[in-house]
């Protein structure tokens, strides 16, 4: 996910870092920003916590929305 790398990179983070926080191995989070593997929900709120964005920008889907009727 595109997504995850540029709050990363724009937190002058390295995915080393972040694995840690998210208490995972880098390959780990690699995976996760490539797509290869799905991010746990869990991970998504402790990067939603720690950049201080709603899950709708590392999910991407932000300005995108339609009213419900």
């Amino acid at each position: 996910m595109q997504r995850l790398r540029n709050l990363r990179e724009d937190h002058d983070l390295t995915q080393q870092q972040v694995a840690e926080l998210l208490g995972t191995s880098q390959t780990m989070y690699a995976r996760y920003e490539r797509g290869a593997s799905e991010l746990p929900i869990r991970h998504l709120v402790t990067l939603c916590r720690y950049y201080k964005v709603s899950a709708d920008v590392v999910l991407g889907l932000e300005g995108g929305r339609k009213k419900l009727r």
